[in-house]
């Protein structure tokens, strides 16, 4: 799967399920398939995880991350302490009604429709089981200030436990990536187009500089522009300017003047010849029929 595309519907949002300092002697948590990430630190002493079939051995300062749908179990022989969070790191609308999954829980079928995708399933993310972290010092202070803050029974430091989750996650992505595959598929699909247009409706804007946004000369961007949209990008602007001017003069009060300055027509005799010469009506008769 492409990354980019895919976070175009599914945002990047890390949510915090579960999480605390784990402090134990010896212990065995039993196998089960996750739903949702868990990461671990060892802050004290060893832990072994047992993920996919595959032992994994982790001592002090090491960080495990289990993605969703591994079968999993850890154990301990002696005491320590884990740091841990369960998490979604994709925005899932059903997020609350997602869970830990219990001890000897294999069987996760009915519960599919909550499992979060996996990061490894990405084209250009190679994340290990024992994550090799460029900075560990800067992995362990963002995941103790994560666990602090959202313990704290407050909106705010929970909010400042979600950011600080968004930081930790992208630097785990950004350790294990190679960012030239993390460019969308499809560099050239303009699905920001209406959003980019809408937001600069009353500026001008140029060719040129809408071109290096997706890396293609002028020429060739207008011809997948009207490929893609069906006419020129002047007059798709034209065209959601005409709308809004619309729907201003048949919800507000604003003067013609007005509405033709908020849609970027530079006064009101252009605002009128392009709006008659698509409705066949003036923007006074449009508003008064």
């Amino acid at each position: 799967m492409n990354l980019f595309s895919f976070a175009n519907t599914h945002p990047i949002a890390p949510y915090i399920r579960e999480s605390d300092v784990a402090v134990r002697s010896a212990y065995y948590h039993p196998f089960r398939k996750l739903l949702d990430y868990l990461l671990i630190y060892i802050q004290k002493g060893q832990l072994t995880v047992v993920a996919d079939g595959t032992t994994y051995e982790l001592e002090e300062g090491q960080f495990c991350l289990l993605q969703p749908g591994t079968v999993h179990d850890l154990q301990s022989f002696a005491h320590n302490a884990t740091p841990f969070a369960h998490m979604d790191f994709f925005f899932h609308a059903d997020r609350e009604k997602s869970f830990p999954t219990k001890p000897g829980q294999i069987d996760v079928h009915s519960f599919q429709h909550l499992m979060q995708p996996r990061l490894n399933d990405f084209e250009g993310l190679s994340i290990p089981v024992v994550l090799a972290p460029s900075k560990p010092y800067l992995y362990r202070n963002l995941l103790m200030d994560m666990i602090e803050s959202w313990l704290e029974p407050n909106p705010l430091s929970k909010l400042k436990a979600q950011a600080t989750a968004a930081q930790l996650l992208y630097h785990i992505m950004h350790d294990h990536s190679n960012p030239a595959n993390l460019k969308s598929s499809h560099p050239h699909d303009l699905d920001w187009i209406p959003s980019y247009f809408s937001f600069h409706l009353a500026e001008t804007l140029s060719i040129e500089d809408l071109a290096k946004r997706t890396n293609l000369s002028p020429s060739r961007f207008r011809a997948v522009f009207r490929e893609r949209y069906g006419v020129p990008p002047h007059q798709f602007l034209i065209n959601l300017r005409l709308d809004h001017a619309k729907d201003l003069l048949t919800t507000t009060t604003y003067s013609i003047a007005k509405i033709a300055e908020f849609c970027g027509f530079l006064d009101v005799s252009h605002f009128t010849n392009r709006f008659r010469s698509v409705t066949g009506l003036s923007p006074g008769s449009f508003r008064g029929k």
